[in-house]
């Protein structure tokens, strides 16, 4: 069963996303491996909380994802304030499969 999620999850993404030169697995990160951030995961999560029946909100994006737009202006703010990106974890393709076995996807889910 997780195979066909991994498989349904897979066919998401590409649809929205465009397909990958690289394989997709269930280690594999939205955003550090795949270049998905800002509006484009927002999106994504809205189609998979209704493809899969998976309430997302209590999921804070925030956490798991950048904001689009100027990336290399923020980069060298951080770097001369030693402060850390405002993202603290990564999301990947096993927290989406544990978030439909369970119906729901937040901090309690991709921590357990």
């Amino acid at each position: 069963m997780e195979d066909k999620l991994l498989k349904d999850i897979i066919v998401l993404i590409e649809a929205k996303m465009g397909r990958y030169n690289k394989p997709i697995e269930r280690e594999t990160c939205l955003e550090k491996d795949l270049g998905i951030t800002g509006d484009d995961a927002t999106e994504l999560l809205f189609e998979y909380s209704q493809k899969f029946g998976v309430d997302v909100s209590n999921l804070n994006l925030r956490k798991y994802f950048t904001a689009e737009g100027d990336t290399i202006l923020p980069a060298i703010i951080r770097f001369f304030t030693k402060r850390k990106d405002p993202k603290e974890s990564e999301l990947t393709i096993g927290d989406l499969q544990k978030g439909i076995l369970l119906k729901r996807l937040d901090e309690e889910v991709i921590n357990s």
